[in-house]
């Protein structure tokens, strides 16, 4: 099977060797010329793309709503980023894996919400901190957990899609963490 990053990378390579200079004044001997430098070149961006594999292409498991589950009592900022960081993020995990009629999950809701704002409005001002890939990451988290929160409210719990994706940014933010950046 051929992953679709393969096929772009070949696609761009093709197309930007066709609209060369040296392709326009190619003769009918020198045909296999190009042939082969596509070859070498899509070769090496295929064995580019097989060892770094983007970041979004990586399969996270997407745990299984839940209606029962343990309230934190920790809300709110201690002021020392990674503690805070590493905070917001597990309640942000716990939140997102909620389902419909969890118990309270109304009131979790508004405490995330309030919490979510509290972290970016102080940390955002600080460039050391606002400069972090965490941060950065975690901040995309946070206006897509706060935007479903305006758009469908407390009660509704995200769809699929977006819990996937919201999982995947978890697994980064915990990775920046672990590295302190």
């Amino acid at each position: 099977m051929v992953k679709p990053q393969l096929l772009v990378v070949a696609a761009l390579a093709s197309s930007a060797s066709a609209f060369s200079a040296s392709q326009m004044k190619m003769s009918a001997v020198d045909t296999q010329a190009p042939r082969r430098d596509f070859l070498k070149s899509a070769g090496v961006a295929a064995a580019g793309v097989a060892a770094f594999p983007f970041v979004a292409s990586a399969e996270i498991e997407v745990p299984a709503q839940v209606k029962e589950y343990t309230f934190p009592t920790d809300w709110g900022l201690t002021f020392k980023y990674e503690e805070d960081a590493a905070k917001v993020r597990a309640h942000m995990v716990v939140a997102t894996g909620l389902a419909k009629g969890a118990d309270r999950m109304e009131d979790f809701g508004k405490n995330m919400k309030k919490e979510m704002i509290d972290f970016v409005s102080y940390y955002r001002r600080f460039p050391k901190v606002a400069g972090k890939p965490s941060f950065s990451t975690l901040y995309t988290s946070i206006n897509v957990l706060a935007g479903h929160y305006t758009s469908y409210g407390y009660k509704y719990p995200l769809p699929e899609k977006r819990r996937k994706r919201l999982y995947q940014e978890y697994a980064e933010i915990e990775k920046s963490l672990k590295r302190n950046r």
